[in-house]
């Protein structure tokens, strides 16, 4: 997968995709859906297939100062993508420059001239352009004029209604990984670099790896069954584990992150890159009288762990 940040500056090879236009976050199954037209409409000519969306996420860009909300950062989304056959990534800075166009703008700058767009795939909700003045209906308006194709995409729903970001956002603030999983149509993923803490788990005879949530949305704080994989590094592979996402009461903390304990293994993961998927959440953070108590409880933990993912 070939990944393009700057639209005024475009190879030949990298113009005239078929693209889904969107933010992506977390790459659910409306999202899927999406792409699949834009395959869909491109196979006929042999179009490549491409993802069009944007860094940092307009939101971010319009509220910095907001909680963190995203379900992925822009390295687990690009995996993401290359998974589902994604060939062309524009993955367009968003800046004052970008957000100033207007809709026609837009249309004629960015997928016109600049990226030399074949066909344009968008959901029935897309608003696009200064104040998101632009909707569906004015981009199949501008293709019409300008000769690139557009296919608006009705809205996925799931059992329990719209598939959208912010119902996995829910699901997963509300400790129900697998509904989150269902809309996601994977289990949702945590990825990022192991770093360093303060070893108090391996005192207690569960070294973790560490991880920084930082820019995240943050799941209900608690203990899961988790799937990890090691994406590089000489333990690159698929492990069972579970881990904890939150403040660690028991020790004061103040900054939410992910500890995860991995069934069976030895070895050092620190700057290795992890990707954690939650399954089931087993329980809320809590305080224990003792470290006694807390590793009884550790114990209890990973046997259910153990249990949940064996049945997988």
């Amino acid at each position: 997968m070939r990944i393009i940040r700057d639209y005024t500056f475009v190879a030949d090879q990298d113009r005239g995709a078929s693209v889904a236009v969107g933010n992506f976050d977390g790459v659910h199954l409306g999202h899927r859906s999406v792409i699949d037209l834009a395959r869909q409409a491109g196979a006929a000519s042999g179009a490549p297939l491409g993802v069009l969306t944007f860094e940092p996420h307009p939101r971010q860009y319009f509220a910095p100062d907001a909680p963190p909300f995203r379900l992925m950062g822009r390295e687990a989304r690009a995996h993401r993508l290359e998974k589902l056959g994604v060939e062309r990534l524009y993955e367009l800075n968003f800046n004052a420059s970008l957000a100033g166009l207007t809709p026609e703008e837009f249309a004629q700058d960015v997928i016109h001239k600049g990226l030399g767009l074949r066909h344009v795939v968008v959901g029935a909700d897309f608003c696009f352009g200064k104040g998101r003045a632009g909707n569906a209906a004015d981009l199949e308006r501008f293709g019409q004029q300008m000769g690139f194709g557009v296919t608006i995409a009705t809205l996925l729903a799931g059992d329990a209604g719209e598939v959208s970001s912010t119902a996995i956002r829910t699901a997963l603030a509300d400790g129900r990984p697998r509904d989150a999983a269902a809309m996601l149509g994977h289990w949702h993923r945590i990825e990022g670099p192991v770093v360093g803490g303060e070893q108090r788990g391996r005192e207690l005879g569960y070294p973790t790896a560490n991880m920084s949530i930082d820019t995240l949305h943050p799941p209900k704080f608690g203990v899961y069954a988790v799937l990890v994989d090691v994406l590089d590094g000489p333990h690159k592979g698929s492990y069972h584990g579970a881990a904890s996402i939150g403040v660690r009461p028991m020790f004061n903390g103040e900054r939410p992150n992910l500890e995860t304990f991995i069934f069976d293994f030895s070895g050092d993961l620190y700057d290795a890159h992890l990707s954690v998927g939650l399954v089931e959440f087993l329980r809320p953070e809590a305080n224990f009288d003792g470290l006694n108590a807390l590793i009884t409880q550790m114990d209890a933990d990973c046997a259910r762990a153990r249990a949940i993912l064996t049945a997988l």
